[in-house]
This record gives structure tokens, sequence and C-alpha cells, in this order.
């Protein structure tokens, strides 16, 4: 095989998103009473907001920092902990929409943006929605009429 090739990305997240959540890991390990780690807290942040941006497999992770699959997974979770441990909780999540102005929230955080929200039982295309028919199930096996 030959050398790897190391390229330069670009994440689609300010600089203080990933400061702040660095700040978040500080405190944790502050509080655990952490010893040094592999990765800096500004690092175990990037590795935990390109896992939520683009995806990045774990394997990828731990590679481009030079860990193991095991400790990736370990800093990811614990990042994720952290995240969800400076959530605000339900009425505070309400309350602060309320705050701001927000007429709906969307518990589960899924934006969903549509245009039909009083058209029923219409396609895009403006034709009826026929409920109740499904297409014919597609044959997994060809079975004795193969070719």
């Amino acid at each position: 095989m030959s050398d790897p090739v190391t390229y330069t990305a670009v994440l689609p997240i300010g600089e203080r998103t990933v400061a702040y959540l660095a700040r978040l890991l500080v405190l944790q390990r502050r509080r655990r009473g952490t010893r040094r780690r592999a990765l800096t807290p500004f690092a175990q942040a990037v590795l935990v907001i390109r896992w939520f941006c683009d995806a990045t497999r774990v394997r990828c992770l731990a590679g481009d920092n030079a860990i193991s699959t095991a400790t990736a997974y370990r800093y990811l979770h614990e990042g994720i902990d952290v995240l969800a441990a400076a959530a605000p909780g339900l009425h505070g999540a309400l309350l602060a929409a309320r705050t701001a102005g927000h007429t709906h929230v969307n518990l589960d955080g899924t934006l969903i943006a549509t245009d039909r929200c009083r058209a029923l039982g219409l396609t895009p295309r403006g034709r009826p929605v026929v409920v109740g028919q499904a297409p014919p199930p597609r044959r997994e096996h060809p079975g004795p009429h193969r070719t």
C-alpha cells in the first residue's frame, strides 16, 4: 500500500462553537480529576463535531488523531454526554422558545420544510392521494421464471 495522503478540511461550524465544547470538556476533566489525555480538549471537541456534522466514521476519526478506535469512541461519547448535560431541560427549552416569541416548537428537533399544511389529499402534482393501496410487492427471488 502506498503512503496515505494528508489533506485539510474545513468544518461548517464557527470556532466559538468548538471553543464552547472544549470549555465544557475542560470542566468535565477537572471535575473527574482526569490525567493527561492523548487529545487536547479542543482536538476532542473537533472530533465530536466532525462526527455530528459529517457523520465521519469513528475509525477515520481515530486514524486522523492517532488514537485507537476504542479511545475515539470513549472521547466521542464523553463529548456527547457533556453536551447533553449542558442542554436545557424541556421546561427550560419551552420557556426560552416562548421568550424568543416562537409560536410553535418541534420537540424532537427535526425541522421539516413544507408548503402543504392545509392542502388535504393532494400529491405535489395535484392528484388525489389514494390511502390504503400499496404497490405490489417486489419479488426478492426470481424463482423458476428465471431466464
